[in-house]
């Protein structure tokens, strides 16, 4: 793991909860994940499947039940490339390396890169935002302006 200059306990602290939210997530077990993330009210997210940000986190029983229904078991590790915190922020840059059981499908690898920016106030740490995505594993020109949704255009 690369440390960034401003390492801290507190730096620590967040890397070992977002490892073991990660753990709790594959596993369908959302209330554990929320305790250990503690989303703020303004949270956003980038979700893996693309699109535009989520604004709000459905804490809902009915969405927490259909995530769990979705998560239904697995390992997870948190593996940081860098960490980084300045005042009340601070900034995890990590893929979680993950294999289970997601969406009735046994996946051998569903790994996601994330970048998770918490911001600490009266309730603690506070995960703000996470932009997570799948491209893990790097692909070629072509697989990009194929996920990018263009079509091959010519330069007359």
């Amino acid at each position: 793991m690369a440390e960034s200059a401003e390492w801290s306990p507190a730096l620590d602290e967040l890397i070992q909860r977002n490892d073991a939210a990660a753990k709790a997530y594959i596993n369908g077990e959302i209330d554990r994940f929320l305790d250990l993330v503690n989303p703020a009210d303004d949270y956003t997210l980038f979700t893996p499947f693309g699109g535009e940000a989520v604004s709000d986190m459905d804490r809902s029983e009915d969405a927490k039940r259909a995530t769990a229904e979705f998560f239904q078991g697995g390992e997870a590790a948190l593996e940081v490339a860098a960490a980084h915190m300045s005042g009340d922020l601070a900034v995890l840059i990590a893929i979680e390396r993950q294999h289970g059981r997601v969406g009735g499908r046994d996946l051998p690898d569903c790994s996601l890169r994330v970048t998770l920016v918490f911001r600490h106030d009266d309730a603690g740490w506070r995960l703000l935002h996470r932009h997570a995505d799948p491209l893990v594993h790097p692909i070629d020109f072509d697989a990009l302006v194929g996920l990018l949704g263009g079509a091959e255009q010519s330069d007359d």
